[in-house]
């Protein structure tokens, strides 16, 4: 069946009209190091002003505008097109993007890439007009090899072409015959289905000889040593290398010798500081390779040596029970739409310190780098979830295969880009995948795990198993949906909107359906259950004597109502209220000035009555 879905999705990709012409694929385990320079590696960060050209009739490669774009308008790269032009907000279709740039004299001999953060949602990479990869899937990162196609002493020309149309076979989902999403653009979520470079797009060097490809640490601990486990793979022709870790004044090392390109050691850390939110302390791992006369290449990361586990009713971190307070939320902000921006990072991040929080989930799709490096470095716990929002298993079998095969490689570039990171505690197969007939009632119409969605999911959650067994792996279920399918997590995962979207207006009525439910998944799985999604809209500024819905006292009223429930139950292992802020949705008629209202701080920032709230709660002592 696997071989099946990935044959599938690989002709589908092939024969798609604007991905016409054969090129390379890319390989996840390009993008395990982020570019770093150093005194063997280089970077050059092309962020900035591109040109850019709307292909809506789709000629653009028949028509060569691979070898340089007429008749062009400035964009700014990071940033979704959507909300840069007055003409572009609801445009999904294909575009291009230019550069021009010089490679530095210095690079020539070395190997040359070009990474591009996150393309939404194929792309197709030309240098100076020859086509070197393609790429299909957003929010992650994606590099090639360009060193043959470089022009040494002139400038070079690097051209993207990139669309975000809206199909049933793709992850995210889009234009769902029956989709529960009366919304436009079509897509089978409520979130703006934004378009564009989103990150950073680099071009860096790695050493001629032989460097490291990828490095991947492991943390434990035993009494009061701790334990790193660290592999290196590299390519090219280092035969030794050694690897210092350095913390609290102190170096621990270790020599390593490649077999096969690859080496491992375990370095002990005494009287060791585990990482927490506490006490985010973060170890200096430095590797080094080469042979016994020279240094090849060096690369230099961080991690905290933390354990993660649950139990029947608690979750358990360096094996004490910590319970996790925080958000779902959007990377999303006016103007630059989806497009990584460092100063609303480091605002979001300030802004849920100051709730009390200590934890986020990456709805619904990996955030920018730079935003779990500042979880690595502000303690905060992180639910890092592949962008499998939408998902369906009835209908087209082909659609289903092509979908598997996508959530498959989302999970190995995930893992292989944050694999990492001390904060990211769990892995997150799908958000709120949907039965033929859902019930928000929570009846039984609806709830019928088809054998078919039970085969899907095992082989995702295998997958994450395969490739890291040190985090735990889960998936959020929907209202209404199979139990079965929340029961495959090592902690249930549920999103509730009781006293929201049924038992409107009802906190009574919709606490006792609340309590009633996550009784019986603990009941029936024995596991620790946590919600990771509940609330209410609420438009800013709104306010009524007695809590009515859509004021800001309902949704103090709401949040107080669900942590209450939460609070009186040992075996609820964290609340993450929805959302964060406000953020952009499609048009609807249940999203007034397509705004999805549920956050406690306003698009821009501003704190609604329930942030106070939460911030009296949670930072209670």
């Amino acid at each position: 069946m696997t071989h099946n879905y990935l044959l599938t999705l690989l002709l589908a990709v092939w024969m798609a009209p604007c991905l016409a012409q054969s090129v390379s694929s890319t390989d996840p385990s390009r993008i395990a190091l982020f570019p770093q320079q150093n005194d063997l590696r280089n970077t050059l960060n092309l962020s900035g002003m591109w040109q850019f050209k709307k292909d809506s009739l789709e000629v653009g490669e028949k028509e060569n505008w691979q070898n340089g774009l007429t008749e062009t308008r400035s964009i700014a790269v990071p940033g979704s097109w959507n909300e840069q032009f007055t003409d572009s907000r609801d445009y999904l279709g294909v575009v291009w993007y230019e550069k021009e740039t010089y490679v530095p004299s210095s690079w020539k001999g070395h190997h040359i890439f070009i990474r591009i953060g996150s393309a939404t949602y194929a792309a197709k990479v030309w240098i100076n007009g020859k086509a070197v990869g393609k790429h299909e899937g957003g929010n992650l990162p994606f590099a090639f090899d360009i060193s043959s196609f470089i022009n040494w002493g002139a400038t070079n020309r690097i051209s993207i072409q990139l669309e975000n149309i809206l199909k049933p076979t793709r992850v995210p989902t889009g234009n769902v015959a029956g989709s529960p999403f009366s919304n436009f653009p079509k897509s089978n979520y409520d979130f703006f289905p934004y378009a564009g470079l989103h990150r950073d797009v680099w071009l860096y060097s790695l050493p001629n000889v032989a460097y490291i490809k990828d490095i991947t640490v492991k943390t434990g601990f035993t009494n009061t040593t701790g334990h790193v486990d660290v592999t290196v793979a590299t390519e090219g022709k280092a035969t030794q290398g050694k690897v210092v870790i350095s913390g609290s004044g102190q170096n621990y090392e270790a020599v390593i010798r490649f077999t096969n390109n690859v080496a491992s050691t375990t370095i002990s850390i005494p009287n060791v500081r585990l990482w927490s939110p506490d006490d985010p302390y973060l170890y200096t791992v430095n590797v080094t390779i080469g042979d016994a006369k020279t240094t090849f290449d060096h690369y230099q990361l961080e991690t905290g040596v933390r354990t993660i586990n649950a139990t029947s009713n608690q979750l358990l971190l360096n094996g004490k029970p910590i319970f996790l307070k925080g958000f779902g939320k959007h990377e999303d902000f006016p103007i630059f739409g989806r497009g990584a921006a460092n100063p609303v990072i480091v605002k979001d991040f300030s802004l849920m310190k100051w709730t009390g929080a200590n934890s986020f989930r990456t709805s619904h799709y990996p955030y920018d780098e730079e935003f779990m490096r500042m979880a690595d470095r502000e303690g905060f716990l992180v639910i890092d979830e592949i962008p499998a929002v939408g998902l369906y298993f009835h209908g087209d079998t082909t659609e289903l295969a092509q979908r598997q095969a996508m959530c498959k490689q989302y999970i190995n570039e995930l893992i292989s880009r944050d694999k990492n990171h001390p904060s990211v505690i769990m892995w997150c197969v799908a958000n709120e995948p949907f039965p033929r007939d859902v019930s928000v009632n929570g009846g039984a119409s609806g709830r019928e795990a088809t054998p078919q969605s039970l085969a899907a999911f095992k082989e995702l959650f295998d997958l994450v198993k395969q490739k890291d067994k040190t985090r735990l792996a889960v998936l959020v279920g929907v209202m209404g949906g199979p139990p079965e399918w929340v029961g495959m997590s090592d902690i249930i995962c549920i999103n509730r909107y009781y006293g929201w979207y049924t038992h409107a207006g009802d906190m009574n009525g919709a606490t006792k359906l609340l309590a009633m439910e996550i009784d019986g998944l603990h009941k029936k799985f024995n596991k620790p259950v946590m919600i990771t999604e509940f609330g209410a809209d609420t438009y800013p500024g709104m306010h009524t004597d007695e809590p009515e819905m859509f004021t800001e006292e309902f949704q103090t009223n709401f949040i107080k109502a669900y942590l209450d429930v939460a609070a009186s139950r040992d075996f609820v292992a964290g609340m993450h209220v929805w959302a964060f802020s406000d953020f952009k949705t499609g048009q609807g008629i249940i999203r007034f000035g397509g705004m999805n209202y549920k956050g406690v701080f306003t698009r821009d920032r501003k704190p609604k009555a329930a942030a106070y709230y939460l911030r009296s709660r949670w930072t209670k002592k």
